[in-house]
């Protein structure tokens, strides 16, 4: 059972469809850390084109997943509400495992570092307990 559907998601954070990479959250420590969960589908436009025959999810996405986690730990802060968070760098991003359609990706993101309207999260997503990726992720609100 999820603690927030995706329409509660899009209350925290501004992102809509088609960029929405995340569809529940799963465990939510608000300011501290996000569990996320996002069900990779055939039917992703990104792969139409990523690639042809072998649908692969782009790192991007996973890692643009990951942040929107992480946006949804520190915007659901009552002090951060109605605020954005803003991409402003990846640190020491790996990519360990192919995600591809039928995938489930557990989306885990804990804000490690905050220091003033910047901050620092510790970034993990799996498939099937399998680590695809980590990052770091810094913040800016």
């Amino acid at each position: 059972m999820s603690l927030l559907s995706a329409k509660e998601i899009m209350e925290i954070i501004p992102h809509r469809q088609p960029f929405m990479l995340v569809d529940t959250i799963e465990e939510l420590e608000p300011g501290v850390r996000a569990v996320g969960r996002k069900c990779v589908s055939y039917n992703e436009p990104f792969f139409a084109g990523h690639f042809p025959g072998e649908p692969v999810m782009p790192g991007v996405l996973i890692i643009e997943a990951l942040a929107q986690t992480g946006a949804v730990a520190i915007l659901s802060l009552p002090e951060n509400k109605g605020k954005t968070a803003y991409f402003a760098g990846i640190n020491s991003a790996k990519f360990k495992k192919k995600v591809q359609p039928g995938d489930v990706l557990t989306l885990e993101t804990e804000i490690i570092k905050v220091k003033g309207p910047i901050g620092v999260g510790k970034a993990t997503a799996k498939v099937d307990g399998k680590i695809a990726a980590v990052a770091e992720l810094i913040f800016a609100l």
